[in-house]
Formats: C-alpha cells, structure tokens, sequence
C-alpha cells in the first residue's frame, strides 16, 4: 500500500531519489517483527487503534528529575497522549566524544517515566533545536572544526551530526525503548523548522535535506520520522506545521497525517521585552479549529516551559521559560487554561472514533460561520460549529436547530446532538500567581572581583581586537579587554578640564568600561540589535592610563542562517577624541585578553572554592558596587511549595545555590512593549497581549527545592554592575 502511493508520486519526484528513500522506509519499517505504528491521511495507528493524538513538550533539562514525575502525571491528568521533547547535543556532549546523561540530562531515566505514566514519546533529535537555547543547542566546539559549516551540504558538519543522532538512536535501541521494541518512542524529528534556512541558501540546502533524509531512514528505528516547517520534505518523512494556528495546513502527501507539531501557547520572554499571555479561549480555539479540519496531532509548545538553569539561555533570553504554559514556570497548573485544554480534550477523546473514521462535510451558515460534520452511515458522529467573527456573537440554525456561537469561537457536540464544550466559554477557575516572602535569614558576606590591568601574569595579549566566543569558547560569558593608553603633558585637555570622549563599539552584549580600575558606566544591547555603542567623557591622567573593557555574553545565538559565524564582544572601532592629534584610533594597538573573572577562576559559586578567599561582612559588606561576589547561607523553609528568590534589589548578574546554577538575572533593564488590554478574540500575535512593560522583564528565579538541604544551605550571587543585596528574598509560589 505504502509503495503504491509512492508509485502514483513519481511524476513529481525523482524516480531515484523516491526509490532510494522508498527501499529505506521498506526497511525501516518491516525490519522489526514488533513494527506497531502507522498512519495515513486521518490518523495514527499505534497496536491497531487509530488514534487522534493530543501531545505537550516537556524539556527534560529544564526541570530537575525531582519534577518529572509531577508534571508527566500532570500532562496525563490533563488529558494527553504523548510527551515531545528535544534532544539538547551541547548538554550531553558538552567536549567532544566526552557525554553526559546525568541528573537533567539523563534521557533515558526521563522516558522511562513517561513510559510508567502510560504516555507516549515524540523524540526530536534534531540535533538543531532552535528552542530559545544556547547555540540552538549545538556544542560549541562543533564550530571551531576545520571546514565547519552548520546545517548544509557541509562535510564535516554532516559527519558530526550523524555521530550525534547515531549515538541517540543506538541509546534509545540498547534501552529498547521505541515503541516496536516495547517502549514509548512513537515517532521521531530529524533537523527542525528547516525550511527558511535551505530556502536561503538555495541548492546546498536542498542537499542537505536529502542527505539527512536518507541518513534518518537508514538508522531503522522502527517508528515514523517527521519534518517541521519543511514544505519539502522529502516522502516517507512527514512534513509538519508550527505555529499560532495551522488549520489551513496541508501535508505535501495527501496520505500523511495532518500534524502540529508546535502550537505556540505563549511566546518567550527576553530580557528587555515584556512577558507575553495567550489566553485560554483563543489557546482552545487554535485546537479547535485544527481538529475540525482534518486534524491527527497536536502539541502544545510549551505545555510545561521550565526554567534555563545556569547558562542554557539563548541570546538575550530569560532564565524564566514560563511561555504562559498550561503548566508554570514551577509546574502549577496555571488556571484556567489547564483546565479549559483539560475539558476541550475529553471532548476530543469522545469525539475521536467520528474523527478518525471520516472526513468532514462543510457546510458555510453565514459570512463567518460553518459547521463541519463528521460521520458515516453506520459509524459515529461529530459536530463542529464555528463563529470566526473577531467581535460579535452570531445565532445559526442547523439541522432544525439553534445554537448562540460566541465570538471568536468553536462548538463541539462530540456526537452530533449535546453541546459538550464551547472554547470562550471558560468554566475552569482563574488562578492568580503569588509570590509569599518565607521569611528565609540571609547572613551576607562579599568579596570584591578585582579589574584587571594589562600587565597580569593570566593575562595574553595581541596587536588586535579578537572576537568574544573565539577566545573564551563560550566557557565564561566574561571577557576582559585591556589596553594602556598614554597621554603626554601637553595635551590640552589636561588644561581645559574638557575630557576626550572614549567610544567603543562592540558586537554585544553588555559592556562595562573601567579608567584606572574605576567603574566608568556600560552599556548593553537587545535581541532585536545586540550590537552596542558606549560613548563618553572620560578622565585620564597625564602618563600611563589604563583602559579596561569588561563584555559580557548574554547567551549565543540560537537561530539564523550561518549563525556559527555571528561575533560577540568588542571589535572595534576604539576611539579616543578631543585630542591633540584629535580622534586616536585604539583598535590595533596592543590588547591584554583575561577569559573569565578571577572568582570564576577561584571557583566560588561552588561549595568547595568559597573558602578560597576572604570575605567581609557586617559595616564591611559591599552595596551597590560593580563586579562583587556574594554568599550567604540559608536554612530551607517548611512545606512543598515552589521557592523562588526576589532579586529585585539586584542589578546583572548570576546565582547559585548549593553549587546548581539558577540561571542569569537582570533586573534593570525594564521591558518593553505595549501593554494595553487584550481580549481573547481575533489573531494572536506574539505581541498582541503584552505585561510587565516598564518593570523588570524577570524579578522571581526558581530555585527547585531538590538542591536543598534542611539547614545550611550556600546562596552565591556575582553582581555585575551594583545592587542591594540585603534586598534578597526567598518566596515561595503559590496559584489562588
């Protein structure tokens, strides 16, 4: 049957590359006597039972695997079917061919509890995850490869992409964990939302896509491999939709499955940028109006966002992955869109055997109103009214009978008779987050980080302006730039008191100038322009100055065509004006290089390095000072509730609890945005409902209570450019 429909496709393919993909699939998916899951145009067939499948993503290293349990169990009790999570290359393979599967990182322990919970596994190896994640989830080293080029016809990237996805599949098979061989893996995504890019760059893209293609058939697991946002992907692979809504959605083989792979709840937040809501009703209606047009699998991304511990963030992305998630940031449901998903998805259930038996029949009611029917002459029956008017309600007659159709909304009657959901009308309780200060004692210590000058014996130094990631490799976000400038006696400014103007240009992110080992100011970019510009009056002495640079990353990239190839860190110009001479160009001179700060170098955020220098406290302790470590120790609170620490009192910076990093936090810089009321009806965009602007863009950093201890726990904070820290609370999350 399968070969068939390939047969009838030839007249638009390639006869060999078809027959070479066809032979793969024949192999992949006949090849193992256990071969249980199929599917074609109205659904998939897993041991027989043809299934409309409700899915969430859930990412493993952005929870602890104290949380799994919780959240699988709540996933399930929310009605769904299937976990989907990336696999993230650069946390298990963090050097190279040295791997880590441990703790948030261990894979397999973590589909092993969707497999307890009775769910099922869609397992996106990528290995590209975009996912708002560091390096789109590439190790870093990937690109320092001789001849490396990322995601195309590139010969060593595809080398150490099939090493990567091997290894995971080989796993996954020694753990007998795809579903033929008794485990919960249903399905698996090769590459991700790769369209744009192949588009882009044109031939060698479409190389690749074959390449890669062949590469992931030829591996047998067993189960179907899809494609995201790849109008051509190639036949067997299934080509999928992500988005805000996907209705209109066609897959490029009329026998595949209409998929969904990303149903966007929210959107993320960036520091600098406002957090954005997408509501219940219009979360609902995207389903809604998905199922009703022939619709197999859906997946909420996010259905729980977690946390990017320690440095995972993407560029300029906050520590908070909440992404208004029918789960929180902390695992609570966050109500009432939970609830309303969970009621709409019982409804789906009991409308299932009409949905995946036949095809629906639309009939038009008025400008903006239709109903679909499906049913057969001896089989079931389902009834979909929709209203897509944005602003009114609308009264339709069908089939004798009348129904009120709020705006901007779907009505099922799972057997064609009862009206058993409406997506606006929400009957799930609202929950409103509150963050309950513990009353957690904080005993503060500090320990100043110290500027470096340009003649340290860790220091190394070049006649150039080298790159941020070239030197650290992304094992520190800091970089110290240092330089000596010297000005002679006669310079008139020393006279007229009017300083030169010191300019910096640098590829981002944030940056702070020191003159003579004083602070001097900074300056830091956004997500829409890293690129930064610090300029101003400087004072320097007569003789040898010391100008020192501090810039600091906020995340690599994690999305673009090339984006291996995207600088980070001062590059220059460097100027010096208002000189004798008049404007003095710095770039090519000589520049003192120090990767990382001297604590990191001390290991203080560990238990094991605090005690490495000496702190002070009391009359003593550091406020509102640039480049200072804190520490302090902490008893945990009682009870289970989700903790947090308010950072609100802080400036830039990062945070560690018992050696775990939190993440980073920056409080002062204010988001963005406009945010005016938002109802629930028309298009949702990713800036239509907009909070927080004006405030913090992040002010409460999970801290998960599995990395504490009932008494003594260390809390370690390195603020960049100065904040309060008595202004430190621990809170706990509750939702009323």
């Amino acid at each position: 049957m399968l070969i068939m429909r390939v047969m009838k496709r030839n007249n638009s393919r390639s006869h060999c590359g078809v027959w070479v993909l066809v032979l793969l699939f024949c192999l992949q998916w006949f090849g193992s006597a256990r071969a249980r899951v199929s599917y074609d145009d109205k659904a998939f067939i897993i041991n027989g039972r043809r299934r409309i499948l409700i899915s969430g993503s859930i990412h493993y290293p952005r929870s602890t695997p104290q949380m799994w349990p919780d959240l699988i169990q709540k996933a399930k009790d929310g009605g769904l079917d299937v976990i989907q999570t990336y696999v993230f290359w650069n946390g298990h393979e963090p050097s190279p061919g040295q791997y880590n599967f441990e703790g948030r990182y261990d894979l397999v322990h973590f589909i092993k509890l969707v497999q307890q919970a009775g769910l099922y596994v869609h397992l996106r190896i990528g290995p590209y995850v975009c996912a708002e994640w560091n390096f789109g989830g590439f190790p870093v080293w990937l690109k320092y490869i001789p001849g490396m080029e990322f995601r195309t016809d590139n010969e060593p990237f595809k080398a150490a992409m099939q090493g990567f996805v091997e290894k995971i599949v080989n796993m996954m098979k020694s753990e007998k964990l795809f579903e033929p061989l008794g485990g919960p893996i249903i399905m698996n995504q090769i590459e991700n939302e790769y369209g744009p890019v192949e588009w882009a760059i044109g031939e060698p893209g479409k190389r690749y896509t074959q390449w890669f293609s062949k590469m992931a058939l030829g591996l047998n697991t067993g189960v179907p491999w899809i494609m995201c946002k790849q109008e051509d992907t190639p036949y067997p692979i299934i080509d999928t939709c992500n988005g805000f809504y996907c209705e209109n959605f066609r897959p490029n083989n009329p026998s595949n499955p209409k998929m969904f792979t990303e149903l966007w709840t929210g959107w993320y937040t960036e520091f600098g940028g406002p957090v954005h809501v997408r509501s219940a009703e219009d979360t609902a209606f995207a389903v809604a109006r998905f199922i009703q047009n022939n619709g197999s699998f859906f997946n909420y991304y996010m259905y729980h966002g977690g946390t990017n511990f320690d440095r995972t963030a993407g560029r300029f992305i906050a520590t908070s992955y909440d992404y208004d998630a029918p789960l929180d940031e902390y695992g609570l449901p966050n109500e009432p869109k939970y609830g309303h998903l969970t009621e709409l998805h019982k409804v789906i259930k009991q409308a299932e055997q009409a949905l995946v038996s036949s095809y629906p029949t639309v009939t038009w009611l008025g400008k903006n109103q239709e109903a679909h029917v499906f049913s057969s002459k001896s089989g079931p029956c389902a009834l979909f009214l929709s209203n897509y008017d944005p602003q009114y309600s609308a009264t339709i007659t069908f089939w004798n009978k009348q129904y009120v159709l709020p705006p901007w909304s779907v009505s099922i009657l799972p057997d064609c008779k009862t009206l058993a959901f409406n997506t606006a009308t929400v009957t799930s309780r609202s929950s409103e987050p509150r963050m309950i200060n513990t009353g957690s004692r904080f005993y503060w210590q500090s320990y100043t980080e110290e500027v470096i000058s340009a003649d340290q014996s860790d220091t190394f130094a070049a006649n150039v302006l080298w790159e941020q990631v070239n030197v650290t490799r992304d094992s520190s976000d800091y970089l110290w730039y240092t330089t000596d400038v010297y000005i002679a006696s006669n310079e008139g400014f020393l006279k007229s008191g009017k300083d030169p103007i010191l300019t910096v240009m640098s590829a981002g992110h944030a940056l702070q100038v020191f003159i003579n080992g004083k602070p001097w100011g900074n300056a830091y970019g956004s997500l829409e322009n890293p690129r930064l510009t610090y300029s101003a009056n400087v004072k320097l002495n007569a003789g040898n100055n010391k100008i020192s640079l501090l810039s600091a990353s906020v995340g690599l990239a994690n999305v673009g065509t090339h984006y291996e190839s995207w600088s980070t860190g001062v590059l220059g110009p460097v100027t010096l004006s208002g000189l004798n001479e008049g404007t003095r160009d710095l770039k090519y001179q000589k520049w003192s290089y120090k990767v990382g700060l001297s604590g990191e170098s001390k290991n203080l955020n560990t238990l094991g390095g605090i005690s490495s220098v000496e702190w002070v406290q009391g009359l003593f302790l550091a406020k509102e000072q640039p480049l200072t470590w804190y520490q302090a120790t902490f008893d945990a609170p009682g009870g289970n509730e989700p903790l947090a620490l308010d950072m609100s009192s802080m400036g830039k910076g990062r945070i560690w609890v018992n050696g775990e990093g939190v993440g980073r936090y920056w409080t002062k810089n204010t988001a963005r945005g406009s945010c005016s009321k938002c109802g629930y009806a028309g298009t949702y965009t990713a800036t239509k409902c907009e909070t927080n602007c004006g405030q913090p863009s992040q002010t409460w950093y999970h801290v998960p209570r599995s990395w504490l201890k009932r008494s003594g726990n260390v809390l370690v904070v390195f603020e960049e450019w100065g904040g309060d820290v008595t202004g430190i609370r621990l809170v706990s999350r509750t939702r009323t």
